[in-house]
């Protein structure tokens, strides 16, 4: 709907990260639009300004970076792309809810930005729904009308929309849980807090928490190039790690081999090769932290005997 409002549509190129979940690729797609994958930046694990300058061509009519994790792009350098080359900016801020750069809420620096709500997010209802920020008034009225069928006031239909409402269940909790987000995203970084603390001096890389940053920890992602020993480890041990997203989005046999920039996304596959998402929820119990931090640390322990 992002991408629909803005005119956008067949041959207009968008670029993104294939370190995604598929519904930011399939959002583009469904616009009509051809999504063309930037690699990430190692450290933040976002969407790579050099890699994006890269991919841009006279097709390209927007960025689309997504704050993974819960960790803000690099919106300065992304917007000073976006301005040289006139192309607009649509934040992917599904796992962000809350973060910050410098003071400034994510979401807040393109000219639109998505948000899912879906439960297991930093704010999430009791089933699907999504927010949409708008800068434009234009845009938004655009937006109201293609949730619902691309009809005007009288409701007739005046562009070809979509059954893509919030019902107000969805909308009553999620107002109630706004308010409580902020002391909630600070519980997930404490928890992060934790685990960085009782894994320093491990060959292990822990998430990156800038000083100009406010980490929104919606996943709180290691690597470790044995990963897969370290994953079957935690497991055994009754530990609820995971792989949030087992393959990068160009891996995916429905977008193999057909996506643009995928040959050159070297960080990102060497990333998912070694990626574990350890537990990270606000109600996480201090005795349970403690215990997750155990375990990795024994894992250690027992290959350094």
């Amino acid at each position: 709907m992002c991408l629909r409002s803005l005119g956008l549509g067949v041959k207009d190129e968008v670029i993104t990260s294939s370190h995604t979940a598929v519904a930011t690729v399939a959002g583009i797609e469904q616009a009509g639009c051809t999504p063309v994958f930037a690699d990430i930046d190692p450290v933040t694990r976002c969407i790579a300004p050099a890699s994006i300058d890269k991919r841009i061509t006279r097709n390209t009519k927007a960025i689309m970076p997504v704050h993974i994790y819960g960790q803000p792009c690099d919106m300065d350098a992304i917007q000073r792309i976006a301005s040289l080359h006139q192309l607009e900016v649509i934040e992917d801020c599904s796992q962000a809810h809350g973060a910050e750069l410098n003071g400034q809420k994510v979401g807040t620096f393109g000219i639109l930005a998505a948000f899912s709500c879906y439960p297991t997010k930093n704010l999430g209802g009791t089933g699907d729904g999504g927010v949409i920020l708008s800068r434009s008034q234009e845009n938004a009225d655009k937006i109201k009308s293609l949730r619902q069928y691309g009809w005007n006031e009288g409701r007739e239909s005046m562009i070809a929309g979509f059954n893509s409402r919030l019902d107000e269940m969805q909308a009553a909790i999620l107002r109630v849980k706004l308010k409580h987000l902020a002391e909630d995203n600070q519980r997930r970084r404490m928890v992060a807090q934790a685990y960085n603390h009782a894994f320093q001096g491990l060959p292990l890389t822990i998430p990156f928490m800038g000083n100009d940053q406010l980490h929104a920890m919606h996943l709180y992602v290691v690597e470790n190039v044995q990963r897969n020993d370290l994953f079957a480890h935690l497991r055994e041990n009754g530990i609820g790690a995971s792989l949030h997203y087992p393959l990068a989005v160009h891996q995916h046999a429905a977008y193999a081999g057909r996506i643009g920039g995928s040959e050159d996304l070297g960080f990102t596959e060497r990333f998912y090769k070694q990626h574990l998402t350890l537990p990270m929820y606000p109600e996480l119990a201090k005795n349970k932290v403690m215990k997750i931090i155990e375990v990795v640390c024994d894992w250690f322990s027992d290959r350094n005997q």
